[in-house]
């Protein structure tokens, strides 16, 4: 692992854990009883999304399942994911599309197994510079575990028609994650980030 790595790992991911469990929490609908978190990795974050929501049985799917997971987790194909229609009351996904090579047919994926809606926590790409600092942020923090990276981020406006493309729409939309240390939120927060709850036409 190299030296950019660890310093990530133990400068920015127990914070980052903290904060987007504590967001995701604040987004998920009180009825909500499975959440299905799609790109799972450790499953620390789903893991202490669950201390936040007893109530919520927590699992994730991942193509790359790591030997020791914090929640209970199954293997992905990176195409079709393995549950019903309609099985999961919510399904998230974390930094997890722009990874994708069909990001399109992810988010179908996740809408169709979910309920009530789809968490999304993601980037925002806007300009040339995004693009840099968000590709050197995805090398730092993916390289080392052999995720897949296309480096293809999408800006606010590309994201709304997507996600219109296969029925989804942002009812809660919120870029302060307060993700970063101080010292590093000029290079790495800024509007780079943003959480996002997609319920469906039934529930919403």
């Amino acid at each position: 692992m190299s030296t950019l790595t660890t310093a990530h790992q133990s400068i920015v991911h127990s914070r980052r854990v903290r904060r987007l469990a504590a967001a995701a929490s604040a987004l998920i609908p009180q009825g909500a009883a499975s959440l299905l978190d799609v790109g799972s990795g450790d499953g620390k974050l789903g893991s202490l999304l669950q201390q936040h929501r007893p109530a919520l049985a927590v699992s994730g799917t991942d193509v790359l399942v790591r030997g020791d997971t914090a929640i209970p987790t199954t293997q992905y194909d990176g195409r079709t994911l393995p549950h019903g229609d309609g099985s999961m009351d919510v399904v998230m996904l974390v930094d997890v599309v722009h990874h994708s090579d069909d990001q399109v047919r992810l988010l179908s994926e996740c809408r169709r197994v979910a309920r009530m809606g789809v968490l999304i926590k993601d980037h925002l790409c806007e300009s040339a510079l995004d693009q840099r600092v968000l590709a050197f942020m995805d090398y730092v923090g993916n390289a080392a575990y052999g995720v897949n990276l296309p480096y293809v981020y999408w800006s606010k406006q590309q994201w709304q028609q997507n996600l219109a493309r296969v029925r989804l729409a942002p009812a809660q939309w919120t870029q302060k994650l307060d993700i970063y240390p101080w010292f590093a939120k000029p290079f790495f927060e800024r509007n780079l980030h943003f959480m996002a709850f997609c319920p469906l036409a039934q529930h919403g």
